[in-house]
């Protein structure tokens, strides 16, 4: 499992799924193996596959030799070490494809991207995190190790406050109930009650402002794209260094471009269904 979901507690409705006779264990184990690939090594024993996705030494062999015989696994050559092969990206090639949240949004990010020279991103909240699904960078990217699909916890974003703040109380309750209160810098914010407070905050003025919270010298300023209920369903951020930005200046020139295209982002899902 990835790193971020260890020790997380199952929602209701993953353990009722698993109590149900249709549900497949097997299956379920042999992600357990590729999600032992979500940590920092690129490549793994057995022993480090076992120890990752808490199976015993035995079944772990057989799903690695099954994925290896798929294509979804490989030997390293001349070691005891496996590795991800390009077949999983298949899956991520299918699901950019089939969204058509990334095909509205794409055209505005672009814009972005180009017009203001800095990079802007779209996530999707998946359980207690965002996650990347589309990323356009600037023209003054810094090197900074987030890609598509990469995850950080909504609680600790601009993206994932921007998104709690068009959901339920209830709701944004309950994604803090499952989220680890561990700072990732010394920046970050880990009371609850403000963490709270801050959500309560952003959806009165409709965007977030997160600065150092989750990476070092980032300003990130994000909007919610939302349903035709009002409900968030993504939430599109621009993202500037601390080097040239301040987070003033963040507020006052770049808050209204983040609102703008996730207006129209949301108008244009919209029209999209109505055809």
């Amino acid at each position: 499992m990835s790193k971020s979901a260890v020790g997380k507690p199952e929602e209701s409705g993953e353990k009722e799924a698993r109590r149900s006779s249709l549900f497949v264990g097997s299956t379920e184990k042999a992600f357990q193996v590729l999600h032992a690939f979500d940590g920092p090594s690129r490549h793994m024993t057995l022993v480090d596959i076992a120890r990752a996705s808490g199976l015993d030494r035995s079944a772990t062999q057989r799903l690695v030799h099954t994925l290896e015989v798929l294509g979804y696994l490989y030997r390293v050559p001349e070691t005891r070490n496996y590795g991800l092969t390009t077949k999983v990206l298949q899956f991520s090639y299918n699901y950019v494809r089939a969204n058509e949240l990334i095909d509205k949004a794409s055209p505005y990010l672009l814009d972005i991207s180009r017009r203001l020279g800095e990079t802007t991103n779209l996530q999707e909240l998946d359980g207690h995190e965002i996650v990347f699904v589309a990323r356009f960078p600037g023209q003054h990217l810094v090197n900074i190790d987030i890609v598509v699909g990469a995850r950080l916890p909504a609680m600790f974003t601009a993206s994932g406050i921007a998104i709690l703040s068009r959901l339920s109380d209830e709701r944004v309750r309950e994604i803090l109930s499952q989220t680890r209160l561990d700072p990732i810098t010394h920046y970050t914010e880990t009371n609850p009650d403000k963490l709270l407070e801050r959500v309560r905050k952003v959806a009165r003025r409709g965007y977030a402002v997160i600065e150092n919270e989750t990476v070092l010298g980032d300003i990130s300023v994000a909007a919610p794209v939302t349903d035709h209920g009002g409900m968030a369903v993504a939430a599109i951020n621009i993202s500037v260094p601390t080097s040239r930005w301040s987070i003033e200046r963040v507020e006052a020139e770049l808050a209204q471009h983040v609102q703008v295209a996730a207006t129209s982002i949301s108008k244009a899902r919209l029209s999209g269904y109505k055809r």
